[in-house]
């Protein structure tokens, strides 16, 4: 019996199951799968040399999560990032693109914490991850959404009809289950190709109404976590997509209209050396940073620490507050001069605005947007 041809106007109710059916690996694409696997591992190696992991990783995420959400066409700044992060501003006074992306962050440490509770990426994982992202109560979508993926007001045709997903009774569930079968069972392809291929499979599976994309990229980190390739969820990709965003969605929308893995594939290696290369990078330059604050400030100032030094590496901008209770700063004129010292050095730089005072680490805001 012929195949019917593809049809993006009609629900893709026969998305094929995984594994793919055909034969989908060739020695370019395992040339290509090795040296991003050996990056990776360099990645996993290098984060051991950092003295407090959940805080260095915290900052880098930062920047996944902003990378991630303007992907979706959500933008904010980093200023306004920053200064939510420090705890300075309230959360009512944050616009609402910033509250996004902060979501996204948590999205990510909350699926990190569940993955590490249930021991297995399961459903329960990936509908907190997406509950976390769109701050809602909602599960899959339901069977009568006429849930459809439309072309960007910026492309041609805009509002055009691209790709209508799954939909109907209970289908969308098999189509998780079989995915999370596929992930979590040993069928012969690597993990790293696996995490690829899942990629594609949820976002056609496109499971809840919004946020898919977002949902999907934290499930690729949780996954390299789940199968021990990453001790961390640390290779953010989505700096990598934006510069090559329209390969992203062309090649996805390959592998639908013409079963075509292998240039997916060969994308995601690509995405995977790159990012672990550059979170490398990124790696080492801060903690060569870390030493030489450390070195230059503990000439000048016997009260400066280790854990101060850490602490200022830890995020962009820094309370006073902070600072006072890791110095151990009984007074407020002792914690000024502190302050004034560390601004004087050039480790720290003050930025105002209003009455709100901000303690700027300017060479970890260099590193980060390198």
């Amino acid at each position: 019996m012929m195949k019917k041809p593809y049809d993006r106007l009609v629900p893709y109710n026969n998305l094929p199951e995984l594994p793919p059916t055909k034969e989908i690996l060739d020695t370019e694409l395992l040339l290509k799968w090795g040296i991003a696997s050996r990056i990776l591992a360099e990645l996993n190696k290098n984060l051991l040399r950092i003295p407090n992991p959940d805080l260095l990783i915290n900052t880098i995420s930062l920047r996944e999560a902003q990378d991630s959400t303007e992907i979706e066409n959500i933008f904010t700044t980093q200023d306004d990032l920053y200064k939510a992060v420090s705890e300075s501003v309230q959360e009512d006074n944050l616009n609402a693109s910033t509250k996004e992306v902060l979501r996204y962050r948590e999205a990510l440490w909350g699926g990190f914490t569940t993955l590490v509770s249930n021991q297995q990426l399961d459903q329960e994982t990936i509908v907190s991850v997406f509950q976390k992202i769109k701050n809602t109560t909602q599960s899959y979508r339901t069977p009568q959404s006429q849930v459809v993926i439309r072309r960007g007001e910026s492309e041609l045709r805009p509002g055009e009809i691209v790709y209508t997903p799954p939909r109907g009774e209970g289908i969308i569930e098999a189509k998780i289950i079989n995915l999370l079968e596929f992930m979590n069972t040993e069928n012969g392809l690597d993990p790293l190709l696996k995490m690829a291929v899942a990629h594609y499979q949820f976002e056609a599976i496109h499971p809840f109404i919004d946020g898919n994309g977002r949902t999907g990229r934290i499930l690729n980190l949780l996954y390299l976590v789940d199968q021990k390739l990453l001790s961390h969820p640390v290779l953010y990709l989505s700096k990598y997509i934006i510069q090559h965003k329209e390969d992203y969605y062309y090649l996805l929308s390959g592998v639908t209209q013409r079963n075509d893995w292998k240039s997916w594939l060969m994308y995601m290696m690509t995405a995977i050396e790159s990012t672990a290369r550059h979170t490398n990078q990124i790696i080492d330059d801060i903690l060569l940073q870390m030493e030489a604050t450390f070195e230059y400030a503990k000439k000048s100032l016997k009260w400066y620490s280790h854990e101060l030094n850490q602490t200022l590496f830890s995020q962009p901008y820094i309370k006073q507050k902070t600072v006072g209770q890791i110095t151990g700063a009984k007074s407020r004129t002792t914690l000024t001069k502190y302050m004034s010292q560390l601004v004087k050095l050039g480790i720290l730089s003050v930025k105002e605005d209003g009455r709100e005072v901000f303690f700027v680490n300017d060479d970890l805001i260099r590193i980060l947007e390198s």
